[in-house]
């Protein structure tokens, strides 16, 4: 059975709101849950994920916050942190990796930490049984894949297409994943650009899929009020794990 992970932008519009949707994801197919630490320069997102992160940031999102919904959510469903460098490094990156633990958090995304920096934090991460996600791009040359994926924990994120979230760009990955399986035993996710249309498609040769701005974007409409969003991801989340699996 392959894996849904999906991303929501923690504390939008609010606390509460962001625990039932979680709730709801977790029992329409959302195996891994992604909570988005809004930050107001997300450089690997697309407009739909910064546009959430900047009005989160405008209500006044905190830490605190992100620690409230963590601690309702992980027990319900598996819980890593996606954010910036710029975050993990002002709060000190033991205070945040100790505190994910506290909250049943598994592990963190940090998208702009390069390989060669994630290495000095390896053993931190390790002290408080914390995953750091892997990174794999289809501009990595197989060797750079064998040195990228040595130890890789959790899933390896594979990005579907150099570019950011949401954009809905392709790219022929065969050979990637091929490196990716010849040194790493380590399930491959991929995600960038996944969506109800594309997740059939995208998740041939993977292990799971990564969604983040297809659910996101219903977010921001206006249209809905609170709980059609809720219902709306929900379905939407049941059927990409559907067609992830058929």
């Amino acid at each position: 059975m392959k894996k849904l992970v999906g991303y929501i932008t923690t504390s939008f519009p609010s606390n509460n709101f962001t625990v039932d949707l979680c709730s709801s994801m977790a029992q329409n197919g959302v195996d891994i849950l992604e909570l988005g630490i809004p930050f107001s320069d997300p450089v690997a997102d697309g407009p739909v994920i910064e546009k959430a992160n900047l009005i989160s940031l405008e209500k006044g999102f905190k830490l605190k916050d992100l620690f409230e919904v963590s601690q309702q959510i992980s027990p319900k469903i598996e819980t890593l942190w996606m954010g910036y460098m710029n975050m993990f490094y002002h709060q000190g990156m033991e205070n945040i990796v100790k505190k994910a633990q506290e909250l049943g958090v598994q592990g963190s995304i940090i998208p702009d930490l390069p390989h060669e920096e994630a290495i000095a934090y390896k053993e931190l991460f390790a002290q408080y049984n914390q995953a750091l996600i892997s990174f794999v791009a289809p501009t990595d040359t197989k060797e750079r894949i064998q040195t990228l994926v040595k130890d890789a924990q959790k899933f390896i994120y594979l990005v579907a297409y150099a570019g950011i979230t949401g954009s809905g760009q392709s790219e022929d990955l065969t050979q990637i994943i091929e490196n990716i399986r010849e040194f790493s035993p380590t399930p491959i996710y991929i995600g960038f650009g996944v969506d109800e249309k594309t997740a059939k498609d995208k998740a041939k040769g993977v292990d799971g899929v990564i969604v983040g701005s297809a659910f996101v974007k219903h977010l921001l409409d206006d249209n809905m009020s609170l709980t059609q969003k809720i219902t709306k991801i929900s379905h939407l989340s049941k059927e990409i794990k559907e067609k992830i699996n058929e």
